[in-house]
C-alpha cells in the first residue's frame, strides 16, 4: 500500500520527478538527487515498506537482485571499479526517508566519498562476546 506522505511512494507512482534507470515488477531503481559519486542510485520496493525489518521477503529479494543488476551496469557503463551497497533502517542508522531503500554507490579510484564509519580494530573479547550472543541457542525475547 502506498503512502501519500512518502516521497519514494510518490516517485514510484510517478508523482515526483525522477530519473528512472530500471523498473521491475516489485522494485524500481532511480538516480539519487544527492549523489555521493557519479551514478549513485537508489533501489526501492514498489510497495511501501518502512525499513529492512518490516520488508516482505519477496520485496527484499527483488531489491537486492535489482541492486546487483545496477552494480553491474555501473561497472560496465560508468567504469566503476567497486560499489558500496548501503541500507539504513531507523533514524539512528541515518534513515531519512521511511521507505526501504538501498543506496548503490559506485566507487572510483581516488573518489572523495567517505562513509561516516572509520574502521578500526575492535576489542577481540567484545567481538567474541557478541558472536556468542548471536550464535546462542537461547530463545529470542
Amino acid at each position: 500500500m502506498a503512502s501519500s506522505e512518502c516521497a519514494f511512494c510518490r516517485v514510484v507512482a510517478g508523482e515526483l520527478p525522477s530519473t528512472v534507470i530500471a523498473e521491475e515488477e516489485r522494485a524500481i531503481a532511480f538516480m539519487d538527487v544527492l549523489p555521493a559519486t557519479e551514478g549513485h542510485l537508489l533501489v526501492v520496493p514498489r510497495t511501501h515498506t518502512r525499513d529492512l525489518l518490516s520488508a516482505e521477503p519477496a520485496d527484499l529479494a527483488a531489491c537486492v537482485l535489482l541492486a546487483q543488476r545496477m552494480a553491474r551496469l555501473l561497472r560496465d557503463r560508468l567504469g566503476a571499479s567497486g560499489v558500496n551497497l548501503v541500507q539504513s533502517s531507523g533514524a539512528a542508522a541515518w534513515q531519512t526517508v521511511f521507505h526501504l531503500y538501498l543506496h548503490v554507490v559506485p566507487r572510483y579510484p581516488g573518489d572523495p566519498c567517505r562513509l561516516p564509519w572509520i574502521p578500526s580494530h575492535g576489542d577481540p573479547a567484545k567481538i567474541a562476546a557478541a558472536a556468542a550472543r548471536l550464535t546462542s541457542d537461547e530463545p529470542l525475547t
